[in-house]
């Protein structure tokens, strides 16, 4: 059974109305989707380590084939990702390269106020790092430098914390948290704090 297309940026369901390769449900989710483009990080748009998704985050190819967080071949440019209507949206593959990613599960209540486990977090990392919302809107995604050689969950002061550096791939939004810079810090420290 097919599956409803669904917009790259606000993830609704897609007008029936909107062409067969339509992105986005309407113009403003266009515009705010091609400014978040612009807000990614050149450390992570300059590796050629770029899949799509889908809605429900099983990453594909560019093409539309399944694609896999370990096989490189699987792989694309950010330029190739981006001009890409497979899916619904981007992703980011990990591979051990020192790229990490902390991802804070249900961080963000529906006014965009944050937990204070979060906080801290944010707080440790001091402003030095790019953060952006997740898809779901209720989680952060800090990505920096570390060494990170397995992943992990950990629970931090009431809330879930996971850890990523090699073999998974994370969702990328583009929608930058608060005034975050555009580039990538040290995160070891917050790393070995929690770990």
């Amino acid at each position: 059974m097919p599956t409803t297309p669904r917009c790259e940026h606000c993830d609704e369901p897609m007008p029936i109305t909107a062409r067969r390769h339509a992105r986005f449900c309407k113009p403003a989710c266009r515009a705010a989707a091609h400014r978040a483009a612009r807000a990614i990080p050149a450390e992570l748009t300059a590796r050629p380590r770029w899949v799509r998704r889908t809605a429900r985050k099983v990453p594909v190819t560019v093409g539309g084939d399944v694609a896999s967080s370990t096989d490189p071949a699987s792989w694309s440019t950010y330029r190739d990702a981006a001009k890409s209507t497979a899916g619904a949206g981007l992703g980011f593959v990990l591979n051990g390269d020192g790229v990490v990613c902390l991802d804070l599960d249900h961080c963000l209540d529906h006014e965009g106020a944050i937990a204070g486990w979060a906080r801290n977090m944010l707080d440790a990392v001091n402003g030095s790092t790019w953060v952006e919302v997740s898809q779901g809107g209720d989680g952060l995604h800090v990505w920096g430098f570390g060494a990170l050689p397995h992943g992990r969950r950990i629970t931090v002061g009431g809330g879930s914390v996971e850890l990523y550096g090699t073999g998974r791939y994370i969702a990328v939004t583009g929608r930058t948290f608060g005034g975050t810079p555009q580039r990538l810090g040290d995160l070891q420290h917050v790393i070995d704090s929690v770990v």
